[in-house]
C-alpha cells in the first residue's frame, strides 16, 4: 500500500510506528526524513554496483542482482533490528524515489503480517515538500532577531530563553557553525539539505501566534546558505540587541572559542586572509599576540578593531528596528540568566 503525502506537515504527522529508510547509508548521511531509522537493502558499494550494470551491461541483470541483494539484505533486518516487533506494528518505508527498494521492502513486511506502506515519491517527495516550505512560501512565523556585537553571548542566551518558554530557533546549532571566520567546529558542517531538515523539525514545533527569537545572522553560516523564506522572515523582523563591555566580550570568547584558540598555527592560517580587508600590521600584530599567548588581548582586538567595525557598517546598511536593547555587565552564568529573565519579561508586554 502506498501513502500519498500532499503536505509538509502531514508527512510530519505521519502517525506511523517506525519510519524506514532504506536507501544506502550514503543517502541517509546526506539526509534523511526526520525519525527515521536507517535500514539499507543495498550498501553504498552495491547500489554502485548495481546501478554501473544497469548502465554498461544489461537492466535485466542489474534488476536480477539487485534483486537479490535486496532480499537478502531485508531478511537480515527483519531476523535483527526488526525481529521484536509484535504484529500491530505499523512501518512507512521509503527509498529514494518511491520505486524497487521500499516496494520489495514493505512487500516483506507486509507478507508477515505487519501493516507496511511506502511513501509515494520517496525521498524526492518529501525534498519537494520542504522546498516549497523553504523557498517557495512564506513562513507563518514574526521573527525577532537578536543582535548585538560578537562575544555578547547571543548563542548562549538562546538555550536561557528557551528554558524560560521563550520560541527560539538556534541557526548556528543546527548549522554546526559559531557563524564567524572563525567559527568552525569539531566534525563540520551537516550538508544543506540536512540542515533544512533539521530546520523545517524545530519550525515544525512552533506556535505562528507566538514570536521566535532568532539570532541576527548573515545569510550564510559557514557553508550553510538559509533559504529564501527564512531570510526573507529574518530580514523583515525588529531586533532586540545586547550590549556588553569590551572587557567581558574578550573574556567570553576566550572561553568560547578555545578549540581554536588552542591551535596556533590553524588560528594563524584562518586570520591571515584579513591582511587584504585590516591590514598587514593588525594582522601581524594578532599573529605576535597568538605567539606570546596573550588570548585574551588577541580577543580584545579581533572584537574591538575586526568585528566591530564590521557589525557597524552592517548595521547602517540595514537599519533594523531595533524594539529595545539590554545591557549586561557581566557575561558569567548569573549575567545570562538576569538577562534572559528580563529579556523574557519584556517579551511579554513587546508588540511585535
Amino acid at each position: 500500500m502506498t501513502r500519498v503525502f500532499q503536505s509538509l506537515d502531514g508527512l510530519l504527522r505521519h502517525g506511523f510506528d517506525t519510519v524506514i529508510d532504506v536507501r544506502s547509508p550514503a543517502e541517509f548521511e546526506e539526509d534523511h526524513v526526520p525519525g527515521a531509522i536507517s535500514l539499507p537493502v543495498l550498501d553504498n558499494e552495491e547500489r554502485a554496483r548495481v546501478g554501473t550494470i544497469y548502465k554498461q551491461e544489461s537492466p535485466f541483470r542489474a534488476r536480477k542482482i539487485g534483486a537479490a541483494l535486496v532480499f537478502r539484505n531485508a531478511a537480515t533486518h527483519i531476523a535483527g533490528p526488526l525481529a521484536h516487533h509484535e504484529g500491530g506494528w505499523r512501518p512507512l518505508v521509503y527509498c529514494w524515489r518511491g520505486g524497487q527498494r521500499s516496494g520489495s521492502f514493505a512487500w516483506m513486511l507486509q507478507q508477515i503480517g505487519w501493516r507496511a506502506e511506502m511513501v509515494e515519491g520517496g525521498y524526492r517527495t518529501y525534498r519537494r515538500l520542504v522546498t516549497r516550505a523553504l523557498y517557495d512560501e512564506a513562513l507563518p512565523f514574526r521573527m525577532v532577531q537578536l543582535g548585538g556585537y560578537t562575544g555578547t553571548a547571543k548563542t548562549a542566551l538562546l538555550g536561557r530563553l528557551a528554558a524560560r518558554d521563550v520560541q527560539v530557533l538556534d541557526l548556528e546549532g543546527m548549522a554546526r557553525h559559531r557563524g564567524s571566520l572563525l567559527g568552525d567546529m569539531p566534525g563540520g558542517q551537516p550538508s544543506q539539505k540536512a540542515f533544512e531538515t533539521a530546520l523545517v523539525g524545530a519550525l515544525h514545533g512552533l506556535d505562528p501566534a507566538r514570536p521566535v527569537i532568532v539570532e541576527a545572522e548573515s545569510s550564510k553560516i559557514g557553508q550553510i546558505l538559509l533559504p529564501p523564506s527564512l531570510w526573507e522572515a529574518m530580514k523583515q523582523a525588529p531586533w532586540i540587541e545586547i550590549a556588553a563591555p569590551l572587557e567581558a566580550r574578550a573574556a567570553y570568547l576566550d572561553a568560547a572559542y578555545d578549540d581554536v584558540l588552542s591551535d596556533r598555527e590553524e588560528l594563524k592560517r584562518k586570520l591571515a586572509p584579513l591582511r587584504y580587508h585590516r591590514g598587514h600590521a593588525l594582522v601581524e600584530h594578532w599573529e605576535t599576540l597568538i605567539g606570546a599567548g596573550e588570548r585574551l588581548a588577541l580577543c580584545r582586538s579581533l572584537a574591538a578593531d575586526h568585528y566591530d567595525p564590521a557589525y557597524d557598517k552592517s548595521m547602517r546598511a540595514m537599519t533594523p528596528t531595533v524594539l529595545q536593547s539590554f545591557r549586561t555587565e557581566t557575561l558569567g552564568p548569573a549575567g545570562l540568566d538576569d538577562l534572559a529573565d528580563r529579556i523574557a519579561a519584556a517579551l511579554q508586554t513587546m508588540s511585535i
